[in-house]
C-alpha cells in the first residue's frame, strides 16, 4: 500500500498538493492534446503518404495498444505504486512521438502509433487514479476544474495546431510538439510526486495479459478489415473473429484461477462497476466517431480547410470539460446515477442532430452539434468514474479506474473498427478503387453518404449509453 506523503489541507494548485496536481494536469495534456491534433491532419497524411482505405488504423491500432495495456498498468500501479508506471508512460508515448514524426510510410506510422498507444495506456488511467488517491470525492467535484480545464485547453489548442500544422507546415509537427510536453511532465511527476511502497511478493499475470492482448488484437483486426481485406462471410473473417473469441474466453478461464489477475472476477460481478463499464464503453464509440469523421466531413463535404475542421470538432470538446467542470457541483446535490441521465439525454439530442447534417449544412451547425454531444458525454463520463472508484479503496482503485479506462479504450477501438467498416463498405459500393487512394480522389456526394451511414450508428450508440445510464443502481455510495 502506498502511504501518501500530503496532507489535505486544501484543493488548488497554490496548496500543498497543488506541485502534485499540476504534474498530473502536464501529464494528461499530453494524452488529451493528441486526441484531437491528429483528426484535422488526417486527409494531409493520407495525401502524403497514400493509402486512405488504412487511415482508420492510425486510430485503431492507437486505441488497441491503449485498451490492452491499460489493465496491465493498472495492476501494476496497485502493486508497484503509480509514480514508475506513469514516468513509463510518459516515456513511451514520447518515443511513439518521434518515430511518427520521421515516418516515411503508412506502415511506419502505424507502428509507432502503436507505441504511442502503450505509452497512453499508461499515463491516462495512472492520472485517474493518482487523482482518486489525492482526493476525496468531494474534493474531486472541485479538482474536476482542473482536469476539465487540460481538457478545454487541448480541445482548443489541438485542432488548431492541427490544422495550422497541417495547412502552412507539415503534419509531422503534431508529433514533435509532444517532445517537450512529455519532458516537462516527465521531471514535473519525478520532481513532486513522492510515495511510500510496502515490499510485497507479487505474482504478475504474464498468461493472462498474453491472452487479454491476442484476443483483443484478433477481434479487432476482424472488425476493421471485414469487408475490406476479406469479405465478412470469408474464411478468413470468420476464422479471425472466431480466433479471438477463443482466446478471450480461454482468458476468462484463466483469470478465475490466476493468484492476482489483470481483470479480477469481483469487477464483473457489481452491478455499478458494470454499468458503468458499459457507459464507459459507449463514451468511447461516441468520441471515437465525432473526433475521426466529423473533420473528414467538414473537409471532404464541406470543403472547408484543416483549420476550419479543427474549429469545428473543438465545440465538442470545449462543452466535454465545460460540462464535466459542472458536473462535481451537481452529483454532490443529484446524485452519479441522476447527473449521468442527464447528460445521456443530452448526448442523444446530440446524435439525434447529428442525421440532420449534410452537404448543404453550414460549419456552425456541425459545430453547435458537436458542442451539445460534447456538453452531454461531461456529464457521463465523469461522474460514471468517481461513482466506480468511490467504492473501492487504495489497492484495488488502479483496477477500477483501469478496467473503466480499458472499456472507454475498447470502445473507441470497437468504434473505429466499426464505423471504418461501415465508410470502407459505403465507398467500395459507390467509388470501387477510388476508395484506396487518397482522400481528394473520393467524390463529395459519396462521402457524405458514407459518413452519413456513420452517424446512424452513432445515434444508436448513445441511446446504447442511454440504457447503460439506467442500469445503475438507484441506491449509490453518497458522494461525501
Amino acid at each position: 500500500m502506498v502511504q501518501q506523503q500530503i496532507s489535505r489541507a486544501d484543493v488548488g494548485l497554490r496548496s500543498e498538493r497543488g506541485p502534485v496536481l499540476l504534474a498530473i494536469m502536464l501529464s494528461m495534456g499530453l494524452v488529451a492534446i493528441d486526441a484531437t491534433i491528429l483528426a484535422t491532419a488526417v486527409p494531409s497524411i493520407v495525401n502524403d503518404l497514400g493509402g486512405f482505405v488504412h487511415f482508420p488504423w492510425l486510430f485503431s491500432i492507437y486505441l488497441l495498444a491503449q485498451a490492452v495495456s491499460v489493465p496491465i498498468y493498472a495492476k501494476f500501479s496497485d502493486q508497484l505504486g503509480r509514480k514508475p508506471i506513469m514516468l513509463t508512460g510518459i516515456a513511451a508515448f514520447a518515443l511513439g512521438s518521434v518515430l511518427c514524426g520521421v515516418a516515411w510510410s503508412m506502415p511506419v506510422l502505424i507502428i509507432a502509433r502503436a507505441i504511442q498507444g502503450l505509452g497512453a495506456g499508461a499515463v491516462q488511467p495512472t492520472s485517474m487514479t493518482m487523482i482518486g488517491d489525492l482526493y476525496t470525492v468531494a474534493e474531486r467535484a472541485k479538482v474536476q476544474g482542473y482536469v476539465a480545464s487540460v481538457w478545454a485547453v487541448s480541445s482548443l489548442v489541438g485542432p488548431t495546431l492541427g490544422g495550422v500544422f497541417s495547412d502552412y507546415l507539415s503534419w509531422r509537427w503534431i508529433f514533435y510538439v509532444n517532445i517537450p510536453l512529455a519532458a516537462m511532465a516527465a521531471w514535473m511527476v519525478a520532481r513532486r510526486f513522492h510515495e511510500d511502497i510496502a515490499k510485497t511478493a507479487h505474482k504478475i499475470d504474464y498468461l493472462g495479459a498474453a491472452l487479454l492482448t491476442v484476443g483483443s488484437s484478433l477481434i479487432i483486426l476482424g472488425l476493421l478489415e471485414g469487408g475490406v481485406l476479406w469479405d465478412w462471410d470469408s474464411l478468413p473473417s470468420i476464422g479471425v473473429l472466431a480466433g479471438g473469441a477463443a482466446v478471450a474466453a480461454v482468458f476468462v478461464l484463466v483469470e478465475r484461477r490466476a493468484a492476482e489477475p489483470v481483470l479480477p472476477g469481483w469487477v464483473f460481478r457489481r452491478r455499478l462497476l458494470n454499468s458503468t463499464n458499459l457507459v464507459s464503453l459507449a463514451v468511447g464509440v461516441m468520441l471515437i466517431g465525432l473526433t475521426s469523421y466529423v473533420p473528414l466531413f467538414t473537409q471532404g463535404v464541406l470543403g472547408t480547410s484543416a483549420l476550419v475542421a479543427g474549429f469545428a470538432l473543438a465545440a465538442m470538446t470545449v462543452g466535454w470539460p465545460l460540462s464535466a467542470s459542472l458536473a462535481g457541483r451537481i452529483y454532490l446535490r443529484l446524485g452519479f446515477r441522476t447527473t449521468a441521465l442527464i447528460g445521456s439525454v443530452l448526448t442523444l439530442a446530440g446524435a439525434g442532430l447529428l442525421l440532420l447534417l449534410g452537404a448543404g449544412s453550414p460549419v456552425l451547425q456541425v459545430a453547435l452539434t458537436c458542442f451539445v454531444v460534447g456538453l452531454g458525454m461531461g456529464l457521463v463520463a465523469s461522474p460514471t468514474l468517481v461513482a466506480a472508484q468511490s467504492t473501492v479503496d487504495w489497492e484495488s482503485r488502479g483496477v477500477v479506474t483501469g478496467t473503466n479506462m480499458f472499456a472507454r479504450s475498447m470502445g473507441s477501438a470497437l468504434g473505429i473498427a466499426v464505423f471504418g467498416a461501415i465508410v470502407n463498405a459505403s465507398l467500395s459500393q459507390r467509388v470501387g478503387a477510388h476508395a484506396s487512394g487518397t482522400a481528394a480522389d473520393v467524390p463529395a456526394a459519396a462521402l457524405d453518404v458514407a459518413i452519413g451511414q456513420v452517424f446512424v450508428a452513432a445515434s444508436i450508440t448513445a441511446v446504447v449509453m442511454l440504457g447503460a445510464v439506467m442500469l445503475m443502481p438507484r441506491h449509490q455510495p453518497t458522494p461525501s
